[in-house]
């Protein structure tokens, strides 16, 4: 309480001081007025203020959905004001000085030509490098093609994904995943299932954000990725299809059709994807099962299991705008999914005695079947009170998850001469889960005195979650339910938050920008079948700093400070069993506490090419996953647990540019240091590790419309909590071309083309020391093509909303 009564009132101190003072550089002007065309306000159209002397770029804004815009902090000289609007000629006007502030309109003549026969086609960089963010443009690598939206994270610059499907930014993990500003839905190993299941060609970009502003769930530790799906500003119809086939070791396939039509005050917008996923994963685990004070071998498990799996994946999303007025606009959008999967496990175990002698063999097999259903409903609405930036959004959001979970195992007991020791043991599971999200939020924003920006909200949410754990032994011919495996838990939990932040041009040079949130929450966890249960309830504030400074057009610079929470998934709160054979499982902990981050950064831009990032961070209560033994029956298991402060220090360099007019080069390089200290099993951990990663794309223009691509990534040993990964790199070939007039693409590429993916890594603390491999379908040739059409002129886009972020993104299901 008393770091947050401090960070207050630095806070308040840091206010009043950039508030009151007077900026010495200058007078400034406003430059505000209305683009119409057709006789109404146009909305989005770019407006460009240009230097007289030498047509240099002063400063560029977009309309609001009324055509107004407005321009500040605009020194005395020479302008001449440029226009940009799809569907009307480009303007420009006559020459003018500023001494004053200045009120100007334009009136934008239409084009002749029908967008029917127009295909507008940009060129944007593989990566955007802003102040408070890095974009990545999708299309811009014809190597994204076929590809899921997992591994086009796996491509970006500071993302890291481990041998779980777990994301991490700049060496920190703990991301809040966002899609188009609202929930991902899921989280950990159902998030990674639908980011492979979420075809490529549906996504536009992917926005990666270390220190979010205050507006935004303080949830992530490493901060945010947004990943902004394809939308269109045409009235009329417009849209696009993507076919796709992969093939591995075995089949894939990504398809999906985009949809829009717009008329008068209403806009109509769906899309629907099919994908298919067939692959496997092998796995290699080695035991080494020591005394208490882990210097001798007791026994050795050698374990090998191959397990094969299919998904297949049918998404929707459709959805209506209605333009009330020229300042209000109401929306509904329903979304969802379903999933249903199967996973075949072929497990061999060798136990061996300490002078590597085989004692016995287990062979276990398993079948889960499990399905994911998912149906979210959205009704959201915007007011602009005028064209100072004043305006009130609120969203209301409903979330359902059912999960059918069906698992069977069988395990079959040999000697070291291949005689059977005992009958089969049969297990059967039967773990169903049900969840709901309900939220609602707002958010406001108003111009204040003295060119300040205000933004403030609230959000209120309420999750509840039932899961079911029934696991049933075979005696004879009859399924008799284990009491001691078996259970269901009901957890229940509320978050009321509220922010408020402050943004002002202090000068030319300088921005500031200060917020914070403040989040209360109240959770309980019930076990039904022993009782056991647990209420909590906390209030903490999440204080955000963000101070810009730009002394010249090649040079900026930006210092930026944020706090952030990370909520234990739900279902790592279930205290349930899920077994890999019958002597590996994990169990879920109740009894975990949420984990604390804080995070400072500073960037140096230099000439829009070259972003320099220096960042520390700390994080308490650190979650990651634990290898447990029960010495007795040499069991391992896998918790959650809470066992460490971790620090970390990270320095990225990101570099785009183009050694000739026809070949582009983006490569991210990153070091980081990780230190962990705490206890793990009761026994005392303190480990930490320098690693390096990098990554690079190179494309070549051949021809006009046809595009070479070669990509890849390279990491160094990286500490994952209380695993220590082995090196890891990839390398991918890609070709695309435009066709039809450029309204179809077909794309071809090859992912891991040289087979160098693979996980290996050990974990070795106290009398726990496991040695692991994993290798899966990773050399993958992919081919695409995508048609485009459109029929209308120059609209605006659909309202993206945000509702039930944080929450949604902890669900899981039992896969």
């Amino acid at each position: 309480m008393k770091k947050n009564i401090v960070s207050l009132m630095l806070m308040t101190v840091l206010i009043v001081i950039a508030f009151s003072s007077k900026a010495q550089t200058g007078k400034t002007y406003t430059i505000s007025g209305e683009i119409t065309g057709q006789k109404k306000g146009l909305e989005s159209a770019n407006v460009i203020l240009l230097n007289e002397k030498d047509s240099a770029v002063v400063k560029m804004v977009i309309t609001n959905k009324t055509g107004q815009y407005i321009m500040e902090n605009v020194s005395a000289g020479s302008y001449i004001i440029k226009t940009i609007a799809i569907g009307y000629e480009t303007y420009f006007s006559n020459s003018f000085r500023l001494s004053a502030s200045q009120k100007l309109d334009f009136h934008l003549k239409p084009l002749t030509q029908d967008l029917a026969a127009v295909t507008v086609t940009s060129k944007k960089p593989l990566i955007e490098q802003k102040l408070d963010k890095t974009i990545i443009n999708v299309d811009a690598s014809p190597s994204n093609t076929g590809l899921t939206a997992m591994d086009v994270l796996e491509k970006s610059p500071g993302v890291l994904v481990d041998k779980d499907g777990n994301i991490s930014l700049k060496g920190k993990p703990g991301v809040l995943v966002l899609i188009d500003g609202k929930p991902s839905y899921l989280s950990s190993t159902d998030l990674a299932n639908m980011l492979k299941s979420m075809s490529s060609s549906t996504i536009d970009q992917i926005e990666l954000m270390t220190n979010p502003p205050a507006k935004y769930d303080a949830a992530g530790n490493s901060g945010i990725i947004n990943i902004k799906t394809k939308k269109t500003k045409t009235v009329g119809y417009n849209g696009s299809v993507t076919v796709g086939y992969g093939q591995g070791v075995y089949p894939k396939s990504n398809n999906s059709i985009n949809l829009n039509y717009r008329k008068d005050k209403v806009n109509l917008f769906g899309n629907f994807s099919y994908n298919y996923y067939g692959g496997f994963q092998d796995l290699g685990i080695t035991r080494n099962f020591r005394t208490s004070n882990g210097e001798d071998i007791l026994s050795i498990f050698k374990q090998r299991a191959f397990m094969k799996r299919q998904q297949n994946n049918v998404s929707y999303k459709v959805g209506a705008d209605y333009y009330a007025s020229k300042k209000t606009t109401l929306g509904v959008v329903v979304n969802g999914f379903s999933n249903p999967s199967t996973e075949n496990n072929y497990n061999v175990t060798d136990i061996l005695n300490p002078n590597n002698l085989l004692q016995s063999t287990t062979l276990a097999s398993s079948n889960i079947k499990n399905n994911l259903n998912n149906i979210a409903f959205n009704l959201n609405g915007r007011h602009v009170f005028d064209s100072t930036g004043k305006e009130l959004s609120m969203d209301l959001d409903y979330v359902h998850y059912n999960t059918l979970n069906d698992q069977m195992f069988v395990n079959s007991f040999y000697d070291n001469a291949g005689n059977k020791m005992m009958p089969d043991q049969w297990l059967k599971g039967n773990l169903p889960s049900d969840i709901n999200i309900y939220s609602a939020k707002s958010d406001y924003t108003q111009k204040l005195k003295h060119n300040i920006k205000m933004e403030a909200g609230f959000k209120v949410s309420y999750v509840k979650t039932d899961n079911v754990s029934s696991y049933f032994n075979q005696l004879g011919n009859q399924w008799v339910m284990d009491s001691t495996q078996s259970n269901h838990f009901i957890y229940e939990e509320n978050i009321n938050a509220a922010y408020v932040s402050f943004s002002k041009q202090l000068s030319k040079k300088w921005s500031l920008q200060l917020g914070s949130r403040v989040e209360n929450t109240h959770s309980k966890g019930t076990q039904l079948f022993n009782g056991v249960s647990f209420d909590r309830n906390y209030t903490q504030l999440f204080p955000t700093f963000y101070l810009g400074y730009k002394p010249n057009d090649n040079n900026q610079f930006s210092l930026n400070y944020g706090k952030r929470i990370q909520r234990p998934d739900y279902e790592d709160l279930n205290p349930f069993y899920y077994f890999l054979d019958k002597y590996t499982y994990m169990v879920g902990n109740p009894y975990l506490l949420p984990q604390i981050s804080q995070n400072i950064e500073v960037n140096h831009i230099y000439k829009g090419f070259l972003t320099t990032s220096l960042s520390y961070g700390v994080i308490d209560n650190f979650i990651t996953q634990v290898f447990n033994q029960v010495d007795s029956i040499h069991t391992t298991y896998v918790k959650n647990d809470n066992i460490a402060r971790v620090q970390n220090y990270t320095l990225s360099i990101n570099a785009s540019f183009s050694p000739a007019k026809f070949w582009k080069i983006n490569w991210y390089n990153q070091f980081n240091i990780n230190k962990f200290n705490g206890y793990v099993n009761e026994g005392p951990i303190s480990v930490s590790g320098f690693n390096y990663s990098t990554n690079f794309s190179s494309t070549f223009e051949v021809k006009k419309g046809l595009n070479v691509e070669l990509n890849g990534f390279y990491r160094t040993v990286t500490q994952e909590g209380t695993i220590t990964a082995n090196e890891m790199s990839q390398l991918n070939l890609a070709i695309s071309k435009q066709i039809f007039k450029d309204k179809g693409t077909i794309r071809l590429n090859c992912r891991d083309f040289l087979k160098l993916q693979h996980f290996s890594g050990y974990s070795r603390f106290q009398n726990i020391d496991v040695q692991l491999y994993n290798t899966w379908d990773t050399r993958v040739f992919n081919l695409s093509f995508t048609y485009r059409f459109a029929k209308g002129k120059a609209g605006a886009a659909p309202r993206k909303s945000a509702g039930a972020i944080d929450e949604a993104n902890r669900v899981k299901s039992n896969n």
